[in-house]
């Protein structure tokens, strides 16, 4: 005997119904629930809200950059929308057994959140282009570019007043690109 699993869509449907639910008097943080330790480049008048930092892994290897445009609608201070641009390039990574690969990908994402009070969460998906080069010649198994797709989510909370910590989850969809994979954390506190 099986247990039956629950249909997909209901997977996706649950979680957005307890989203467009929430209380916006909830909402007491200012900043977008995606925001993490991006800088804050420029808050316009429209109430759009530029973000932008740096992306590098701990060994070095992967380095590159994201721009993140967006704004909560009025009327819906708990809700969050926004763009993000991502350039990332790879140096001499191991793929399929002792290949080393060169890439160089540019990727764009949809962001959507909604703040609990000092818990944000937010989902983004979108499409990444790359090319990529064996860094030792020629490597007839590997794909040398294409488009990928790139979903991720994450969580934002703010706590013992200024700390903020952040756990965000990213996945590119394609094998030869694990390696720009990230799961990342960090904890905040400025002074």
């Amino acid at each position: 005997m099986t247990t039956p699993t629950p249909p997909r869509s209901l997977l996706i449907a649950l979680p957005l119904l307890l989203t467009f639910c929430a209380v916006p008097a909830l909402a007491d943080a200012d900043e977008p629930a995606y925001a993490g330790d991006a800088a804050g480049l420029a808050r316009l008048d429209n109430g759009v809200q530029l973000l932008g930092g740096d992306l590098e892994s701990p060994d070095g290897m992967i380095s590159g950059f994201r721009l993140t445009a967006g704004l909560s609608p009025q009327g819906l201070p708990s809700f969050d929308v926004g763009a993000e641009i991502r350039y990332q390039e790879s140096h001499d990574v191991l793929v399929s057994g002792e290949t080393l690969l060169d890439t160089t990908s540019l990727g764009g994402s949809l962001l959507a959140g909604v703040r609990f009070g000092r818990l944000g969460l937010y989902a983004k998906s979108g499409l990444a282009g790359w090319q990529g080069k064996a860094a030792g010649g020629q490597a007839p198994e590997l794909s040398e570019g294409g488009l990928t797709r790139i979903d991720g989510f994450g969580a934002r909370l703010g706590f013992a007043d200024d700390w903020i910590s952040r756990l965000e989850v990213e996945r590119v969809d394609d094998p030869t690109l694990a390696h720009l994979n990230m799961v990342t954390a960090s904890i905040q506190l400025p002074f």
